[in-house]
């Protein structure tokens, strides 16, 4: 197998992805298979992409995010919803990267145009399951999602 190259073209290609995707993300992932122990990858993601508060339960599970381009606001919530942490990240600043603990609610969301973020965490892919989804946040593409999204985003003016 050869040596994969993280470089701008692969920035750029999963960037203009992103834009043209309708959750405006995308990822390039450097795993061969969803089964693989560890999962890398590259996320690209354009503003207005609301990643549904989740969790990770299994206790394999924490998740590294690394800053690679662009600027990021990163968020972590009690039970009931309410922040806990709001991180800015962008590359070369004082936060560049986090680690995530599993069983932390969080979510990510995209500052700038053309964000991408490199990410690790254990394999295998397994669909988040219903426990793991914040109970208290909208579904994806609703109204209510576009307006929280825009409430997150106004805590990083």
């Amino acid at each position: 197998m050869a040596t994969q190259r993280i470089d701008q073209t692969l920035l750029l290609q999963t960037v203009n992805e992103a834009r043209t995707s309708p959750r405006l993300r995308k990822n390039a992932n450097f795993h061969p298979t969803d089964d693989f122990p560890a999962h890398r990858l590259i996320n690209a993601m354009q503003p207005g992409s609301y990643v549904r508060p989740h969790r990770h339960l299994d206790p394999t599970k924490d998740e590294t995010i690394i800053v690679l381009q662009g600027h990021f606001g990163y968020l972590s919530f009690d039970e009931h919803g309410a922040i806990q942490e709001a991180i800015e990240l962008t590359p070369g600043g004082p936060v560049f990267g986090i680690d995530i603990p599993h069983g932390t609610t969080h979510t990510i969301l995209a500052l700038a145009p053309n964000s991408v973020f490199f990410e690790a965490k254990a394999g295998p892919f397994i669909p988040l399951k219903t426990e793991e989804i914040a109970s208290w946040s909208p579904a994806e593409g609703t109204d209510e999602a576009n307006a929280l999204w825009l409430t997150w985003r106004a805590r990083f003016a």
